[in-house]
């Protein structure tokens, strides 16, 4: 089980924020799932613990694994990139696919072994799997009297 200090101001900032980015979604910009509050594309991600290993997976169609980068500083996961604009000189007739620099970070609360992570791309999705660190066993100390 994993102890994390909670932080008021910070939940409501986050509530504050789903808040902002629903109406924005349902009633200026409908259609519009990945547009993040600051012109970034959020991204969508599923994310589970198994036994051995934090699975990450997010689906960016369209955009070259080597244009991601991703970083694990501590407890901290950023998933970056870039998904290219719409081509120049052209009338569309309907555009709907996202474009722009996308950018996640995600606290994984369990350490981990960040030069053992591994990141595969399969037909625009992304898995990152990294090892959970060894727990440490408790040491127990008998108390012994004079």
């Amino acid at each position: 089980m994993t102890v994390s200090r909670w932080e008021p101001f910070r939940d409501l900032m986050t509530l504050r924020e789903a808040m902002d980015r629903l109406f924005e979604e349902s009633v200026v910009r409908p259609g519009t799932r990945w547009a993040g509050a600051d012109s970034r594309l959020a991204l969508p991600i599923d994310a589970y613990a198994t036994d051995e290993d934090i699975v990450i997976t997010a689906a960016i169609p369209g955009i070259d694994p080597e244009a991601v980068e991703i970083t694990i500083e501590g407890d901290s996961l950023t998933i970056k990139g870039e998904i290219r604009g719409p081509m120049e000189n052209v009338n569309y007739l309907l555009q709907e696919r996202p474009y722009g620099s996308f950018s996640r970070t995600l606290r994984l609360n369990v350490p981990v072994q960040a030069d053992k992570a591994e990141a595969t791309f399969d037909k625009g999705v992304l898995t990152l799997m990294i090892p959970k660190q060894e727990e440490i066993k408790p040491k127990t100390i008998k108390v012994t009297t004079k």
